[in-house]
């Protein structure tokens, strides 16, 4: 038996299903919408790191990473920087996390590596911390570089970079080692602080955090080994380029800010600015909020809130804070450091 398909049949019903697929795809919610249908974001940040990420006395996240997610919340929900949830995540979890949807970020010192920007299904585009791996020991073992560890027993934390960092840097050198691994970093550095291992190894910034945070800090020492290019940066799914437009431009809002001398305490009185680049910055001239899908306060809102990216390090990391770490490549690109932000225009 014959059967005669009419050709304008086929042809109506080829853009029945097109249009009903571009339905569908219509109807799936940005992560913007979900987030503002939400009435907050979901920050995946670490379990607990001085400095990055660590609840204070009454409960608060402070750090580099939780003012980040502030004034995230600040730039969406029109300068609330409480409307955040801290979703603290191991390090071993952290991707199942935010591939379940249980975050809509990682800003948890998540170092971006080939592997996590394609396997993983994450977008990478801005680092807001430039670190490396070192090592830390207890200051009477009279260990003073990270090549007298051969045959050492080195505390890891289960799923981060240090462990593959820690054997390259062992098998090139044509040494050994003994790596005793743990699922949190609390729990590794809590084995290291009573001599499970000789060295505990991780970033350089969370090994002067941690250190801080020992009973008797002045008892370990951080030796001057880097041995790995950590570049921490925030990580968002693949197949939202709005979102991430939102979470890159944020970071480089922060930056500008500060290479423009823009703020917390002063970005009110820089309202009338005839400086171009603040004035688009601040949003009194200029489209750039509306580019993002945002007010065109949303850079505004978020400084007010927390301030320019050097006085978010200050405060949490460098000379405000009991780290006392160097700005280093975390400088700004014109005083020689690395931290650079595009033109915003």
């Amino acid at each position: 038996m014959k059967v005669f398909v009419n050709a304008t049949i086929v042809a109506a019903l080829g853009v029945f299903f097109a249009l009903g697929a571009n339905n569908v795809i219509a109807q799936e919610q940005t992560t913007l919408e979900k987030v503002k249908e939400r009435g907050q974001v979901n920050c995946g940040v670490g379990t607990g790191l001085a400095g990055f990420a660590l609840p204070d006395a009454n409960g608060d996240w402070q750090g580099l990473d939780a003012d980040y997610c502030r004034a995230l919340a600040a730039a969406i929900f029109d300068g609330d920087a409480t409307k955040v949830k801290f979703v603290a995540l191991t390090a071993k979890d952290r991707f199942a996390a935010i591939q379940a949807g249980q975050v809509d970020l990682l800003a948890r010192t998540t170092t971006w590596t080939m592997s996590r920007d394609t396997a993983n299904g994450l977008n990478f585009r801005v680092i807001n911390f430039f670190d490396g791996q070192g090592f830390l020991v207890r200051e009477d073992s009279g260990i003073t570089s990270a090549k007298e560890l051969d045959g050492a027993s080195i505390c890891l934390t289960q799923g981060s970079t240090a462990e593959q960092n820690t054997s390259d840097y062992f098998r090139a050198n044509g040494m050994t080692y003994n790596p005793v691994t743990f699922a949190t970093s609390s729990e590794t550095v809590k084995a290291y602080e009573n001599a499970r291992c000789d060295s505990y190894s991780n970033d350089s910034s969370a090994l002067y955090g941690e250190r801080q945070r020992m009973a008797d800090p002045a008892a370990h020492i951080v030796l001057p080994d880097i041995i790995s290019r950590e570049p921490l940066a925030i990580g968002t799914l693949q197949g939202d380029d709005q979102w991430m437009d939102i979470t890159s431009w944020l970071h480089y809002a922060m930056l500008t800010a500060e290479a423009n001398g823009v703020t917390r305490a002063n970005v009110d009185s820089l309202l009338t600015s005839e400086n171009p680049e603040i004035r688009r910055l601040l949003g009194v001239e200029g489209d750039v909020g509306t580019l993002l899908g945002l007010s065109k306060d949303w850079a505004y809102n978020a400084i007010k809130a927390v301030g320019n990216y050097g006085e978010v390090f200050d405060r949490n990391l460098g000379s405000g804070s009991s780290l006392n770490i160097s700005r280093n490549q975390n400088a700004l690109w014109k005083d020689g450091g690395l931290q650079y932000a595009p033109p915003m225009r």
